[in-house]
């Protein structure tokens, strides 16, 4: 799996790297049981301080997407993933209305906003198993 961060952006590295392996997981490119690097070696493959990678495994782990093992190291979560829960379509709320906000701040229509998610949620189901 390729993962590109921005330096540049405000969405902090860890967010970056946290949304980019929940995509690959989506996709199917990363798939239950898969192992990912050590802490230590995905922050110098990117270059980025392994607190930050630390933080991003937390997250998903914390999210269920990842299990962590002192031995055994990081692996996708091998039992399932989680399901949808009031908690999951609160957050998802909340981000959506933000993104909602901002396309409406710069006059983007309601159709067209949707059609954009759209074709994003299909993108990523479409590409399941990393083709």
């Amino acid at each position: 799996m390729f993962i590109e961060l921005d330096l540049q952006s405000d969405t902090p590295l860890y967010t970056q790297l946290a949304d980019q392996l929940t995509e690959g997981i989506a996709s199917g490119e990363l798939k239950p049981g898969d192992p990912l690097p050590s802490i230590r070696r995905l922050a110098e493959d990117l270059g980025i301080n392994l607190h930050t990678v630390n933080k991003a495994y937390n997250l998903l782990k914390q999210e269920g997407l990842l299990q962590v093992h002192r031995k055994t190291g990081v692996i996708v979560q091998p039992d399932g993933m989680p399901g949808v829960t009031e908690a999951f379509e609160a957050k998802l709320r909340r981000q959506l209305r933000s993104l909602a906000a901002a396309a409406a701040v710069r006059g983007m229509a309601e159709e067209v906003f949707a059609q954009e998610s759209k074709t994003v949620y299909r993108d990523i189901i479409t590409n399941r198993g990393g083709e």
